[in-house]
C-alpha cells in the first residue's frame, strides 16, 4: 500500500482514485470496488463487527485506498502501512453536508423506514440472487453511520462536528511530512510534488456523481437479481 485516503466518503475521492491510478498508483481501492466485487462487502461487515482485521488480505492487488469504509479506519490503516502517503481529501464542510446527505445519508436513512412493497420484493429478490451484496447496508452502519458518525447522520450540526474533528485529528496524528491536505480542484501540481511524480499531460480528472447516484441504484439492482452477483 503506497497511498492511503483518510478523506471522507463525498470528498471528491473517485476524482483522486482515477488521478491515482493514471500516476501510477492503481488499482485504487473505493467504495466502487466493494460494489463491484459483492464479496468485498461480508469482508467489511467481518471487520465492522470485529470479526476481521487482515489489511493485507482486503486490500490484496491495490497500491492505494480512498473513501469510505476504508477511510473509516485511516488511523490503523496508517500504523499498518507505516510507509504509505496520506491524503486528506478537503472539502468545504457545507457543500459536503449537502452533497452526502442527498447520497450516502438518504440511502442509509431510507433502510431505518419500513419499505415500500415493490421495493421490499427487489430487496428480496436481491439477497436470493447475491447475498454478500445484500449485507450492504448492514456493512455499511457498522463501518460508518454507527462507527464514524454514532448513527446520528440525521443531525446536521452532529455530522458538521464530526466532520470537523475529523480533519483536525488527522492533521494531528500524521506527521507533515507524511501528510497532504489535498482538494481536487487544485489539481495535479500539488498531488505530484507531494508523490514525487511528474505531471502528466492529461488533465485533472473531474468525476461528479452525485448527479447520477440515485439513477445507478435501479441499474446496480437489476443487473444483481438477473446476473446473481
Amino acid at each position: 500500500m503506497k497511498v492511503i485516503g483518510a478523506g471522507f466518503g463525498r470528498t471528491g475521492t473517485r476524482s483522486l482514485k482515477a488521478a491515482l491510478e493514471l500516476l501510477g498508483y492503481g488499482p485504487c481501492y473505493h467504495m466502487s470496488s466493494v460494489i463491484a466485487e459483492p464479496y468485498r462487502v461480508r469482508q467489511w461487515l467481518d471487520v465492522g463487527e470485529g470479526r476481521l482485521r487482515d489489511w493485507d488480505e482486503v486490500f490484496a492487488g491495490f497500491q492505494s485506498a480512498l473513501d469510505w469504509p476504508a477511510a473509516a479506519y485511516w488511523r490503523e490503516l496508517a500504523a499498518h502501512y507505516p510507509d504509505a502517503k496520506v491524503i486528506l481529501t478537503a472539502r468545504d464542510p457545507g457543500r459536503w453536508y449537502d452533497s452526502v446527505s442527498e447520497t450516502i445519508f438518504r440511502s442509509a436513512l431510507a433502510e431505518r423506514r419500513r419499505l415500500p412493497l415493490r421495493r421490499r420484493v427487489i430487496r428480496w429478490l436481491v439477497a436470493r440472487r447475491a447475498p454478500d451484496f445484500a449485507l450492504y447496508p448492514r456493512m455499511a452502519r457498522a463501518t460508518i453511520v454507527d462507527r464514524v458518525f454514532d448513527g446520528r447522520i440525521d443531525d446536521r450540526d452532529h455530522v458538521l462536528g464530526v466532520f470537523d474533528r475529523h480533519v483536525a485529528e488527522v492533521k494531528t496524528a500524521i506527521p507533515a511530512e507524511r501528510l497532504l491536505v489535498f482538494n481536487v480542484r487544485e489539481g495535479w501540481e500539488p498531488l505530484c510534488a507531494f508523490l514525487g511524480v511528474p505531471v502528466p499531460e492529461a488533465p485533472f480528472p473531474q468525476v461528479n456523481e452525485r448527479a447520477a447516484w440515485q439513477a445507478k441504484r435501479p441499474r446496480r439492482r437489476l443487473r444483481l437479481i438477473l446476473r446473481g452477483r
